[in-house]
């Protein structure tokens, strides 16, 4: 049978990201499945050569605006690291509930795309009528809607007032009592099972094989979130890893949702446990050494090198996002299914190219 070489991406009309893959086809089934990367690489690793290690947490936060506040958390206890700097402890629950608030946006915005790659438009605009309660507490908090800019080296730049924590929290019951009923409408949907149940199936022993991570790799059947190493305040927070065993887009979707209601407890938690004190501790000094930090992003682990010589810049800064490893098992997914799953398969995992790319 003859094979045909297809294109998909980078400008696709459910796709929300510039990803291209090469798709070999026989009839409508996908043999196999090339990526093509680099569309919008920005060389941001680049830029610590040329600016200081203050400046670089403006510069990390632009690697990927919707994860933006843990970028800026990763690359800050990097730092921390190397400098001795212990972060005050009311600082490390901030830290914790302004990252918390991205990943429920996260994936609320994930949520409504998805639900658009069916053509579900009024379940889109309800999902995402959600998320602008997330984002108005953004707003408030931090003066922003995504790029918050709300962690600095040595802790956080702004306090949330007693007032606005409970104001947080009467939010939060609204989410909740929102979203119930769209878990409903979207994960008992006979379209949408029809569309996610058993496609793009990624058993357990590939996603560890292949290094999958975040809901790829938990929708597998892992408990593995990096939140569990306790960096910030998650240590005295109580939480388990969200996981599905069936390792399909359906699994994968599930765990996004319950991960939402996950980050609601978890910020339900960290206000009724926040102390009082500082919000940052001074720097002195340059950063020396070399360092590693990993953290929980939406979509995976977020894991930072960062390399100092004693100077303002630093030397070396590299970032692996969850986006690059989870591309290897998306490769795999894909053999064998037929090319109208293709869009739905690769939204699975969530993709940012942004992120991938730098």
């Amino acid at each position: 049978m003859a094979k045909t070489l297809i294109p998909f991406g980078p400008q696709h009309p459910v796709l929300p990201e510039p990803l291209h893959l090469k798709l070999v086809m026989e009839d409508e089934i996908v043999v196999e499945a090339i990526p093509a990367l680099g569309y919008i690489h920005r060389g941001l690793e680049g830029l610590a050569t040329r600016r200081d290690f203050n400046q670089m947490v403006y510069v990390v936060e632009r690697v990927c605006g919707i994860c933006s506040c843990i970028h800026a958390m990763c690359y800050c206890q990097a730092i921390e690291g190397l400098m001795g700097l212990k972060v005050p402890p009311r600082a490390q629950y901030l830290r914790v509930i302004w990252s918390e608030l991205h990943r429920m946006h996260s994936h609320l915005l994930w949520l409504g795309l998805f639900a658009d790659g069916f053509g579900f438009e009024s379940l889109f605009m309800a999902l995402w009528r959600v998320r602008e309660r997330i984002m108005d507490i953004n707003e408030a908090t931090a003066g922003n809607r995504v790029i918050i800019s709300t962690n600095i080296v040595g802790g956080v730049r702004t306090d949330i007032n007693t007032g606005y924590l409970q104001e947080i929290l009467r939010t939060l019951k609204t989410v909740e009592a929102e979203l119930k009923p769209l878990y409903d409408t979207m994960m008992n949907d006979y379209t949408v099972k029809l569309r996610t149940v058993g496609k793009g199936v990624l058993t357990k022993e590939q996603a560890w094989q292949l290094g999958a991570g975040g809901p790829t790799l938990r929708g597998s059947g892992w408990a593995h979130d990096m939140r569990t190493l306790g960096y910030e305040a998650f240590h005295e927070l109580d939480f388990e890893p969200v996981v599905e065993t069936d390792g399909d887009a359906y699994a994968r979707t599930k765990v996004r949702f319950r991960e939402v209601f996950q980050s609601i407890d978890l910020v339900r938690q960290a206000i009724a446990k926040l102390p009082d004190g500082i919000l940052a501790v001074p720097v002195k000094g340059n950063p020396t050494g070399e360092i590693t930090t990993r953290v929980e992003q939406p979509r995976g682990e977020l894991f930072y090198y960062v390399y100092c010589n004693g100077t303002p810049n630093p030397e070396r800064v590299r970032i692996r996002t969850p986006t690059f490893a989870n591309i290897p098992p998306l490769l795999a997914m894909l053999p064998g299914v037929e090319l109208a799953d293709v869009p739905v398969i690769v939204l699975s995992i969530d993709p940012c190219i942004s992120c991938t790319e730098r």
